[in-house]
């Protein structure tokens, strides 16, 4: 497998097996020559947005301040301490969206998305730690990192930011643009900007299973199949009428016994959960789409390509878009797998694409789910 420069001349498996969930790895000149692929000006418009998650943090005499999004004003640049981070900057640059794809060398169901932080002079959110993996990619200025590998991760309470009370660094390390610092998931660290400066965070998603647990039992919901309905033909007269039947407890207990799940249906529900848009992801199709035709003679020409904010995942014969699950027969998988991985189909492999595949493709234009090539 081939060496990143991404990874310090590492191949991906090796940073894999030694460092993912392990360890910390700095990277000097990840991507040399690395530049801001956002202006402050356009980062200050998203955070405006109310469709786009944004925080502003201040420390203003020793007193921490946290606001979310839209954020209408900004403190002056010259001001001191001061941070205003971005969430999903992927969904709305295509420079971000091929930024956050190189770090496809861990999977689509794990990649979550790419915050951008600008902040002035001496800002920062403090030492906290995070529950997933993260990449921290300096873009403009420089930034001291302090890390450690701590085991108390108590918080200080009464804070409108989780930051660690107890926090003593066992490494320092000032990233310049380009530089890199992979941190996993529950390393504490705290990050300070020297002058202004902005990084870029490459995040991970990873769902607690309790989350995951809720979500699942409500997805059954919808096929769970117990016919027939609770009754009592030898029912007794009861010795204490408030205490509930013994018989009461065991049928229905039984009942809810029948209730199963395999695989299969945790299959699909992990695709449709992995692939759901956030809250916050709207689509727009075209304003004037074309007709099916043309849009056939057009995608056979140019091929198609998936919108930044879509997510695709498969396994086995379940293919998974944007929330949506069906399953497909293997010639379809083929071509569908190849858009799910490459993020893009060639024309030509539009010819061996069944008439279902086609309706799909075209509706999921309309959608704005896809674009031409």
């Amino acid at each position: 497998m081939k060496k990143l420069q991404l990874l310090g001349n590492i191949t991906p498996a090796q940073f894999l097996r030694d460092y993912w969930h392990k360890k910390p790895l700095l990277i000097r000149q990840a991507i040399p020559g690395f530049k801001p692929l956002l202006t402050f000006s356009k980062l200050a418009e998203l955070a405006r947005q109310n469709y786009v998650e944004s925080r502003l943090v201040t420390l203003r005499d020793g007193q921490w301040d946290m606001q979310h999004g839209p954020l209408a004003e900004l403190p002056a640049r010259t001001e001191r301490e001061w941070t205003m981070l971005v969430q999903g900057v992927n969904l709305h640059d295509e420079r971000a969206d091929e930024l956050l794809r190189q770090f496809r060398f861990v999977p689509d169901a794990r990649l979550d998305d790419l915050m951008v932080s600008y902040a002035s002079d001496g800002g920062g959110v403090g030492p906290h730690f995070d529950s997933y993996d993260v990449f921290l990619l300096q873009a403009q200025g420089k930034r001291r990192w302090r890390i450690s590998a701590q085991q108390n991760l108590d918080l200080v309470e009464g804070l409108p930011l989780k930051i660690l009370a107890n926090f003593e660094a066992d490494e320092e390390f000032v990233l310049e643009p380009g530089d890199m610092l992979y941190l996993p998931p529950h390393y504490a660290h705290d990050g300070v900007a020297e002058g202004e400066c902005m990084t870029y965070s490459i995040g991970f998603r990873s769902p607690s299973f309790q989350e995951l647990g809720e979500a699942f039992l409500q997805f059954m919901a919808d096929s769970i199949d117990l016919p027939g309905r609770y009754d009592d033909p030898d029912l007794q007269q009861p010795k204490n009428p408030a205490e509930i039947p013994r018989e009461m407890l065991s049928t229905i207990t039984e009942e809810l016994n029948k209730v199963r799940w395999d695989e299969e249906d945790v299959t699909i529900f992990l695709g449709e959960y992995l692939s759901e848009p956030k809250h916050n992801v709207f689509f727009t199709g075209p304003a004037k789409p074309l007709t099916v035709g043309r849009f056939m003679e057009t995608a056979a020409k140019r091929g198609l390509k998936l919108s930044s904010k879509t997510l695709m995942l498969y396994r086995g014969k379940n293919v998974f878009i944007n929330g949506e699950s069906f399953a497909v027969g293997r010639a379809d998988k083929a071509v569908l797998d190849v858009l799910a991985n490459e993020r893009r189909l060639q024309g030509e492999l539009l010819a061996s694409a069944t008439d279902d595949v086609l309706e799909a493709l075209y509706t999921w234009y309309q959608d704005g789910w896809v674009e031409l090539g």
